[in-house]
């Protein structure tokens, strides 16, 4: 009994958990999280299968699994993508760089489709290949050698038919190839093939062909390093040799711990430690005590301020896309939020699901942003592809109240305490307008919105003041929120399409005034929690006071959005979506709010 607990206490003691007291509520889709401050999420890649010149130049819709490098200053980014669904032949990896991760090159196809030769048979499948190509599955995309060559990977899979699946051991196999200083790319190689396929049917030359010594001693190097290698375990032989963890675990990520340890973490928060950089690992994987997370994505890395984040959703479902901190690599103890949006699913196809999801980011040896923030990419319901830039130290508190005129702000920093919400076509950043630095909000997506959120001080009693200036009067909405840490509202106001500012008042919205386009206007609301009212002045001018429409403990977020409240899906939604929304590739006419400064003041209070 004795030996058994003290195994039992050391074994405990070695183990990745949560310890905080945070949980997810599913019935959101921010999870009731506080937000980690300062986290910008921008739309890389919006999917569009009518305009595909506004999706890069492809109109496929399935669009999945992003990777993450930087190297060379840039950052890159790959990911998947099929016509309409998972799984669903042909595929193909496009290839995405960034200077400052905020803007970013068109998608280039890197690894094309692979056309499977007539007559192929694949083990337990009654098919028989006729104008099949392969789908891509993999869960590495970069590898950066010693030698300072960038190597770009990916798997081509092979599904017959329904029920069939890319990553069952009997593909074709990897590729790779190097990404060169210049932009340009090197020959399309394989590394590793299945050994069910004939290599004499290879489309691609094996990676030792090459002449290109240099491209050969990467390869090499990569073959020999057992924890780059254990992201192939789902596609590869089942018992590849290379392989040092032969089980049923997917999606493989890890970090080294302060003792030179390695922490490894798979799908469904599955977890064990190596002493000896993956050659080995102490135990079975076993679900992490305490994390709650399904069949998605779990990133984990070292901070650059030596700590350490896990990254993933914190729920049964795809939402929201949360982290949680640690000091020393294994005990985890908070819950936070990334992204606690769902766009609208504009295309439907097999087995997408809802959420921001299978989040990955920049894994130990590729490169480390000069800006020292955490780096993540992720999926949005399997179609758009998303970043997040995310500050260092993570805390979801601010000290003082804000006092953001942007056109005064130091360069880089007008936004550094703001949360950014800013797809493709409802764009939510700093811009000059009319010789000025401000906040824009930009919005002609119908199907989604702007959204820019600033943390402020937990108060009882609070003044806000911000300048705006909307462009319009007959198009678009800005709703302006005054929320809690959980992201639960009591007051909202909007600029509506109707030319009118108003508040919401219970069930109903009360006009405060009208607006005209170009006009600035100098808002300040004064809330008081204890009185649960709140009184709005413009331009100096008094409008009355209202009552709150839904109670609070206390106010920590103020919300600027370009639309209204999501609260589809939910928990209740059917899994598959098998259609596709009206007007999918359409656009709205564009509406433009201009957010010059924002001040907050009152007194700080710590509500427990």
């Amino acid at each position: 009994m004795l030996l058994f607990l003290c195994f039992s206490q050391s074994h405990a003691q070695d183990t990745v958990r949560y310890i905080g007291q945070t949980l997810s509520n599913v019935d959101y889709h921010h999870g009731q999280l506080h937000p980690a401050v300062g986290v910008h999420n921008i739309q890389v890649v919006r999917a569009n299968r009518e305009h595909p010149e506004l999706a890069g130049g492809t109109n496929w819709t399935y669009n999945h699994a992003p990777m993450l490098a930087y190297w060379n200053n840039t950052f890159y980014l790959q990911y998947l993508s099929n016509p309409v669904g998972e799984h669903v032949p042909p595929g193909q990896t496009l290839l995405m760089t960034s200077k400052d991760g905020s803007s970013w090159s068109k998608p280039t196809i890197i690894f094309p489709p692979y056309k499977i030769p007539d007559g192929w048979k694949k083990e337990g499948r009654p098919e028989v290949a006729k104008d099949l190509y392969a789908v891509m599955h993999q869960r590495m995309g970069f590898f950066v050698a010693k030698n300072k060559r960038l190597l770009t990977l990916a798997f081509y899979g092979i599904v017959m038919g329904p029920k069939d699946y890319p990553n069952d051991g009997n593909g074709i196999g990897r590729v790779v190839r190097e990404v060169y200083p210049d932009g340009k790319f090197g020959p399309i190689y394989f590394i590793r093939n299945n050994s069910s396929w004939d290599k004499s049917k290879s489309a691609y030359p094996f990676y030792t062909s090459s002449k290109d010594k240099g491209f050969v001693e990467a390869c090499d190097e990569l073959l020999a390093n057992p924890l780059m290698i254990q992201q192939w375990v789902e596609e590869a032989d089942r018992n590849d040799p290379l392989i040092s963890l032969k089980k049923d675990v997917k999606a493989f990520s890890y970090y080294h711990l302060s003792d030179n340890r390695v922490v490894g973490l798979w799908k469904h928060a599955l977890t064990t430690i190596s002493k000896d950089e993956g050659k080995m690992w102490l135990y079975n994987p076993l679900r992490a005590p305490g994390f709650v997370n399904s069949n998605a994505k779990i990133w984990g890395q070292k901070t650059s301020d030596g700590q350490y984040v896990t990254v993933y959703n914190p729920s049964e479902f795809r939402w929201p896309l949360a982290l949680s901190t640690s000091k020393d690599g294994l005990n985890y103890t908070n819950l936070l939020l990334v992204n606690g949006e769902i766009t609208s699913m504009r295309y439907g196809g097999a087995y997408k699901s809802y959420g921001p999801q299978y989040v990955r980011g920049i894994e130990e040896g590729n490169g480390i942003p000069p800006d020292g923030n955490l780096w993540v990419t992720y999926s949005m319901n399997k179609e758009d592809i998303w970043i997040s830039s995310i500050p260092v130290p993570i805390t979801d508190e601010v000290k003082t109240h804000a006092n953001d005129v942007f056109a005064q702000l130091p360069a880089g920093e007008e936004l550094k305490y703001w949360n950014i919400y800013s797809p493709i076509q409802a764009t939510a950043q700093l811009e000059t307008i009319e010789g000025t630095k401000a906040l824009v909000l930009r919005d002609k997506d119908r199907f989604d919105f702007a959204k820019a959120e600033r943390v402020i001080p937990e108060s009882k009693k609070v003044t806000v003041e911000f300048t705006i200036v909307p462009q319009q009067t007959n198009k678009g909405v800005l709703q302006i929120e005054f929320q809690d840490a959980k992201g639960t509202p009591a007051v909202r106001l909007l600029f509506d399409s109707d030319s009118l500012f108003k508040a919401k008042v219970g069930y109903r919205d009360s006009g405060i005034q009208k607006y005209e386009a170009g006009k600035q206007y100098d808002v300040r609301i004064e809330l008081d929690r204890d009185k649960r009212m709140f009184t709005t002045f413009v331009n100096g001018q008094s409008k009355g006071n209202r009552l709150f429409f839904a109670p609070v403990a206390s106010f920590r977020r103020v919300v600027f959005r370009t639309g209204g409240v999501r609260r589809f899906p939910d928990a209740d939604t059917p899994t598959d979506q098998n259609y596709d929304l009206p007007n999918s590739g359409e656009q709205d006419p564009e509406a433009v709010f201009v957010i010059k400064s924002f001040k907050t003041s009152g007194t700080s209070s710590r509500v427990e």
